[in-house]
């Protein structure tokens, strides 16, 4: 695979050498102060922390930070538009708006300071990568409010690189772009980089001798499978990042390219826990929460993300803790017949059954009392084996692995719908 030497140290940000400890203060100086800067700013947090018994100054350490209340993304939506700004509505410089994905959009806003801190960690996570000033960087994330595009094309200016603005759609043209501008980086989502392979093969084209030698995915969950399905077919270093709109945008963490083990979480801006989803107790593994240490415009306190992970120590970036893959959501869970299921379960199953391509969906059905989930998965193009015995296959494994039953077609490749942007797996049909 095409990539030279790991980053000098002297390339890194000053801070990516520090010690854990010196790291820590550096966090525990900018959470206090944040405590502060939500308290006296957002009616929200001046409510909640009141009515929890607590209040910034009794933050003295981070095991204090447990007694402060969580951040949901309901209460984003209960102060819609601009309730959460904690300074005043002329200093935001931008605002953008989740994707709606889950609910009703909610709204984040950024001082032109905010705005400076997240194209620096976005260079940071871009080096991290492997990108270096000079490369040239295909960024198909969808530009508007969705962070995904503007974020990394702010990012991969700020670090000196050559940015295509391509956004979303136009499939063929984009294609098109890669072999003719050979772009060193491209950034998209996973899935959306196989509706790229697929155009790759209908233009006669082997992605295998194009241009780019990284590839940064992120804005949902995907698989160690899907990871080697992409680094063996497009020959280049599939990196995860990890963001949320909620809490600034992609770049809140990255994998470095030299380990490719984790995502290490950018510390000194973000404070991550880990809390059981139903509990809200610590835990090792389970829901994702953060709180922000440096955000002017929009603070937000021990956020609950609903991603489920955990935390690692850090490797090549010492200091920082990374996050494991991410596993799915809470609000991604299908229950069936009272087992809880994740659609990156079956990304792994898929991926291992001989025959069967990365392009899946999950359909839930009622058709009497009982919930039947069908997973629609396309056979791989070229594949002349029995694609009867294939679905068998898969529905076994996923007995075996998962312990539920589900219905399996197989279809022609090309059945399914592509995503330009992130990925719906679960299609509901139950009328509830």
């Amino acid at each position: 695979m095409r990539f030279g030497d790991p980053p000098a140290p002297h390339e890194f940000d000053p801070i990516e050498r520090a010690s854990r400890d010196e790291l820590m203060a550096l966090q525990l100086e900018r959470l206090r102060r944040t405590l502060a800067h939500a308290y006296a700013n957002v009616p929200l947090y001046r409510r909640k922390l009141d009515a929890a018994g607590v209040h910034p100054a009794d933050c003295r350490s981070f095991d204090d930070l447990a007694a402060f209340p969580f951040t949901t993304k309901q209460d984003l939506r209960d102060c819609y538009p601009y309730a959460m700004f904690a300074v005043p509505r002329e200093r935001v410089a931008r605002i953008h708006a989740s994707s709606g994905t889950t609910g009703a959009p909610t709204v984040v806003g950024y001082t032109k300071r905010d705005l400076d801190v997240w194209a620096d960690l976005m260079a940071r996570s871009i080096r991290a990568s492997g990108g270096r000033p000079g490369d040239v960087v295909h960024v198909a994330y969808g530009y508007g409010l969705f962070t995904g595009g503007l974020g990394a094309h702010y990012g991969a200016e700020r670090l000196g690189c050559t940015v295509v603005p391509v956004s979303g759609g136009m499939t063929s043209r984009q294609v098109r772009l890669i072999a003719d501008l050979r772009p060193d980086i491209v950034m998209m989502t996973p899935s959306y980089l196989l509706a790229l392979l697929d155009e790759f093969a209908a233009q006669g084209l082997d992605p295998r001798a194009s241009s780019p030698r990284v590839g940064i995915f992120g804005a949902e969950p995907w698989t160690e499978e899907m990871r080697a399905e992409i680094e063996e077919r497009f020959d280049l270093h599939a990196v995860d990042i990890y963001g949320l709109s909620e809490v600034m945008g992609p770049g809140v963490a990255n994998e470095c390219v030299e380990t490719k083990d984790g995502l290490h979480i950018w510390e000194d801006h973000f404070y991550p826990e880990i809390v059981d989803p139903v509990t809200g107790k610590p835990a090792e593994a389970g829901e994702l929460v953060l709180t922000s240490l440096t955000k002017e415009a929009m603070p937000v306190i021990r956020y609950r993300t609903s991603d489920l992970t955990r935390l690692l120590p850090g490797t090549a970036r010492p200091a920082f803790r990374r996050m494991a893959k991410v596993t799915g959501r809470t609000d991604d869970t299908i229950i069936l017949r009272g087992v809880n299921v994740f659609p990156t379960q079956f990304e792994e199953l898929v991926l291992r059954t001989e025959g069967l391509s990365p392009h899946f969906q999950l359909h839930l059905t009622r058709p009497a009392r009982l919930d039947v989930l069908t997973v629609r998965v396309e056979a791989r193009p070229g594949f002349g084996g029995d694609r009867l015995a294939a679905g068998w296959a898969l529905r076994q494994a996923v007995k075996d692995a998962v312990g539920v039953s589900v219905e399996v077609e197989v279809v022609d490749p090309g059945t399914l719908e592509r995503s330009m942007g992130k990925l719906q797996r679960v299609i509901d049909k139950r009328d509830n």
